[in-house]
């Protein structure tokens, strides 16, 4: 044959780097996974309420789900349940609690999109706790993709602060939203931090841990008996988030803090096409501008990262 002409064998081993590189799940993608399965249990948190079930027993039923799903992994990768550093995680399991409270009230009582935006300003919380405690120095695309993400999520939000009409943002789901981020951001540098020693399902654990007891002790005497479809919603839920937060803490393992959870802005985007096909929630210009420049964002993110940044 010609000289330089590739030979069956090249091909084939060319055609195996592609197909390795296509299905080969990196941090970015775990975190794409985890964006969309967080975007999906905010859709079926939003049917549950509608629905008439609880915030606090929808948090308990997730968290019985989570449990189960959890010990079943643990039993099989032969890990222990408890872990090793178990303070770092029992505070992981209440920070994780105290913002997925807040993140749910935010949702049942704002449009997905909107609720979604709030709690992903925890990319920021993350990269300035990372950078205290972790000595994470966020990169130059990772700080790219923060700034670009700010700027959509600007777009997205002031259309709700400035209105006049009766459809702006309330002032409490608001907060919560907010304090959803903050513990999100407290509870994402505790994973990053946790992951060196701990396998993902054992961190997981203790996220339930907490809410199983904190949902009775607080909402116990509220709770009611859903009907069949209450059911799917509520397994649903458990099982997205499950497989969320799995996603997240295999991308925590693959990435710094920072920049995995600068990824997550495409969550905005997932929740908007969501509330708009199952909630009638059509999104304004605003919202489309804004969620051009968190997907560019995170293309940044992605392209731009040294290749050295990830870890191993």
């Amino acid at each position: 044959q010609p000289f330089g002409t590739p030979t069956r064998g090249g091909r084939a081993i060319r055609r195996y780097a592609v197909a390795r590189a296509l299905f080969t799940v990196t941090g970015p993608r775990y975190m794409f996974i985890s964006a969309f399965a967080f975007a999906l249990m905010s859709a079926l948190v939003k049917e549950a309420s509608l629905l008439g079930v609880p915030l606090l027993q929808i948090i308990f039923v997730r968290a019985i789900i989570s449990v189960v799903l959890s010990l079943a992994d643990i039993r099989r990768v032969g890990a222990h349940p408890l872990g090793h550093r178990r303070g770092l995680l029992l505070a992981r399991g209440i920070a994780g609690f105290t913002a997925l409270t807040s993140v749910f009230y935010a949702i049942i009582h704002l449009p997905i999109a909107a609720a979604t935006i709030l709690h992903d300003m925890h990319p920021v919380f993350t990269a300035l706790l990372a950078f205290i405690f972790l000595m994470e120095r966020p990169t130059t695309a990772t700080l790219g993709c923060i700034v670009l993400s700010l700027i959509g999520l600007g777009f997205m939000v002031a259309p709700l602060w400035f209105s006049a009409e009766p459809t702006s943002l309330a002032f409490w789901p608001v907060m919560a939203g907010l304090g959803g981020a903050l513990g999100s951001g407290i509870a994402y540098t505790l994973v990053r931090k946790l992951v060196a020693t701990e396998h993902p399902s054992v961190i997981v654990l203790y996220f339930p841990l907490i809410c199983i007891p904190g949902t009775l002790l607080l909402g116990g005497n509220d709770f009611v008996w859903p009907d069949t479809m209450g059911w799917l919603v509520l397994v649903g839920i458990g099982c997205f988030t499950q497989l969320g937060q799995l996603a997240l803490t295999k991308a925590m393992q693959l990435d710094s803090a920072s920049r995995a959870t600068s990824l997550s802005y495409v969550q905005i985007v997932f929740a908007a096409l969501l509330g708009w096909i199952f909630f009638a929630e059509v999104p304004a210009s605003a919202t489309l501008v804004g969620g051009a420049f968190v997907l560019f964002g995170a293309m940044v993110s992605v392209r731009l990262q040294p290749s050295g940044a990830s870890v191993k």
